[in-house]
């Protein structure tokens, strides 16, 4: 038997990835390596949510559930680019 796990990915990571490139507007001393600082860090804030379907994870979420990872995804985000920023000016030029 052949098993496919290809579907299967965190689903935080191209929500994150997504929302990191809409702010990055906001951060234009970021740079890229910074940007995908912040995707690292704010990843590893949220929880793993494993599927292979984000709309079955969607599917079954009740609005304050859905309304809770928009908050953990922003307290996340905003955590990440303030500590990516941080370490940037602490250590100019690493």
């Amino acid at each position: 038997m052949t098993i496919n796990f290809e579907q299967v990915h965190n689903f935080f990571e191209p929500v994150v990835f997504e929302a990191v490139a809409a702010k990055a507007s906001v951060y234009p001393a970021f740079s890229a390596d910074m940007l995908a600082d912040v995707a690292c860090v704010a990843l590893n804030r949220l929880p793993a949510r494993y599927l292979r379907h984000d709309v079955d994870m969607m599917f079954y979420l009740t609005e304050s559930e859905r309304s809770a990872i928009d908050d953990s995804l922003e307290e996340a985000l905003n955590f990440a680019f303030t500590f990516v920023g941080e370490r940037a000016a602490s250590h100019p030029g690493t």
